[in-house]
């Protein structure tokens, strides 16, 4: 396996996953055991090309696999490929696992990796930002490909760790050959049915209800704990989530209301994870129409006008939001990428002040010296406490003469309509899947173009200077150089005011205390790793 030093892992990654991770995976083989989680959103579909989302990405990890991984430090490690080398500077040839079977029993070759490429870049796929570097695969033979990028493109194992492998005879049989369209509100058997190669198999699926797993008898790998069964329930109310938990309802629930942590902690037959996430919660703002879709402001657009996006940004009190409603479970940012992401520099993180009266004379100057009123929307069952941020913020924009009219939503619709760009103002949350600052940039800082360029970017926020480093970074090799590009391209998008940082959520996880599990800083968690001890 070739290894590129500039692109390994950060010692500050390193130390995120030792804060959050626990290995206690001793009891591996012990009784066989049902594991019963909760969280407050349902994974939306099954199909896993059909949004890439963290927590649908995390739950049908379980069930499919990727070529490369990640292992319990976040580290690159071979799945579905035992080994990969660059054969020249836009190929890479990947070996391929003999002996994986589906779940349906069909062995898998290459002839899935190429049809899942396809698939995965194609029409209503959410994943295509995973695969837009790619130019094509060829097969060698069956257990033996080429993939060949657009460019040279040395992260591409790094990018490629959330695209998952579906088997091509059973999405032709089933009619799933293209991925459910959630912006379109379309449905193929994907959705509700699965058949992966990973170490648990879908029992069964009731979307916002129940979804069940269980283990996978001829999975070629190994799996360290002793989950047999898997129940999952979505449990929206946070409070209801809590009670589930202590009443032993679940074994395992997450996230953890901010106000609940010290009560569970302080009940000697639970326990609580806590440590720092990788995701970023920002505000983004639709800079594309000429109107806005809910705005009293007609025939202009304000937000086109960086002084109204520096008013609202300078009227958020991020420290206040940290303090009252995530009562100290944030770190407030002034970045779209975390500590920890490669290419983050503690010195750019900086917000811009807090003032009202700034953004008051900002507004005033752009030609709305009584503010407007503008539609935000907003998840309720995404991000910690994501409906009471957006009340916040939508409280701090009042003083400001703005009036916002915010509707908060679960995921389920929510997303369908921001993805589709129906959006005004919004709040949205990203780890990047690669954690090299190349994917955010890429995905949500890029001008909306091909290959999955700017796919999140649903403000359709356009600077050809990012545009054109973003393309430079994706193929530079001397990390100086690179670690120059990201910071030139961040500071633009800083200066532009592009998007509103407000900060990186921490993790709360909670859990029976004979529940051993790994929770990494992606917030992804591998049912493979978890081992339920006896009484």
């Amino acid at each position: 396996m070739k290894k590129l030093n500039c692109f390994t892992r950060s010692s500050s990654v390193a130390t995120i996953v030792a804060v959050g991770a626990i290995f206690a995976l001793g009891s591996g083989a012990a009784q066989a055991q049902t594991l019963k989680f909760a969280n407050q959103g349902d994974a939306l579909s099954m199909d896993p090309h059909s949004l890439n989302e963290s927590f649908q990405l995390a739950f049908t990890g379980n069930v499919y696999e990727p070529l490369i991984g990640r292992g319990k430090k976040l580290e690159v490690v071979p799945l579905l490929a035992t080994d990969w080398k660059q054969t020249a500077p836009t190929v890479w040839r990947f070996n391929l696992r003999k002996g994986v079977m589906f779940h349906d029993g069909t062995p898998f070759t290459a002839d899935d990796v190429i049809f899942s490429y396809n698939r995965g870049k194609g029409e209503g796929s959410d994943v295509k930002t995973y695969v837009g570097q790619i130019k094509e695969i060829r097969k060698l033979d069956d257990h033996t490909i080429d993939i060949i990028t657009t460019e040279p493109f040395p992260i591409l194992p790094d990018v490629i760790t959330n695209w998952y492998i579906m088997s091509k005879s059973w999405s032709e049989a089933n009619k799933a050959t293209q991925p459910v369209d959630k912006r379109k509100g379309t449905e193929n058997t994907a959705s509700f049915q699965a058949n992966g190669t990973g170490p648990y198999r879908l029992r069964s699926r009731d979307p916002n209800i129940r979804t069940t797993l269980q283990r996978n008898a001829r999975y070629w790998g190994k799996i360290e704990g002793n989950v047999q069964d898997v129940i999952f329930t979505p449990i929206g109310n946070s409070s209801t989530r809590v009670a589930a938990l202590l009443s032993g309802e679940v074994d395992m629930m997450e996230p953890v209301p901010v106000q609940d942590i010290a009560r569970i902690s302080a009940d000697k037959n639970l326990k609580v994870m806590q440590a720092p996430e990788l995701r970023t919660i920002f505000l983004g703002m639709d800079q594309s129409r000429n109107e806005l879709l809910s705005s009293s402001v007609k025939g202009k657009n304000p937000f086109k006008d960086k002084r109204v996006r520096q008013a609202f940004y300078q009227a958020i009190d991020v420290n206040a939001i940290q303090k009252v409603v995530m009562r100290g479970a944030s770190a407030p940012t002034g970045l779209m990428i975390a500590p920890g992401i490669n290419g983050f520099q503690p010195d750019m993180n900086k917000r811009l002040p807090f003032d009202v009266e700034a953004s008051k004379k900002l507004l005033a100057e752009a030609g709305y010296p009584q503010g407007f009123e503008v539609g935000m929307n907003c998840p309720n069952d995404r991000y910690v406490n994501d409906e009471e941020i957006c009340k916040a913020v939508a409280a701090m924009l009042a003083k400001t003469g703005v009036k916002v009219n915010l509707t908060a939503e679960t995921k389920g619709s929510y997303f369908p309509k921001i993805l589709s760009r129906n959006t005004s103002f919004y709040l949205l949350g990203w780890t990047p899947g690669s954690y090299d600052s190349h994917n955010p940039l890429f995905a949500l800082m890029a001008t909306p173009g091909e290959g999955g360029q700017g796919q999140f970017n649903l403000g359709s926020y356009s600077n050809a200077k990012i545009d054109s480093l973003t393309k430079s970074i994706a193929t530079e090799t001397d990390i100086k150089k690179r670690t120059s590009m990201i910071a030139e391209a961040m500071k633009m998008h800083q200066d532009d005011v592009g998007h509103i940082p407000l900060h990186q959520q921490a993790l709360a996880w909670a859990m029976k205390r004979n529940v051993d599990l790994v929770q990494l800083a992606d917030n992804y968690m591998f049912i493979k790793w978890v081992s339920i001890k006896q009484p």
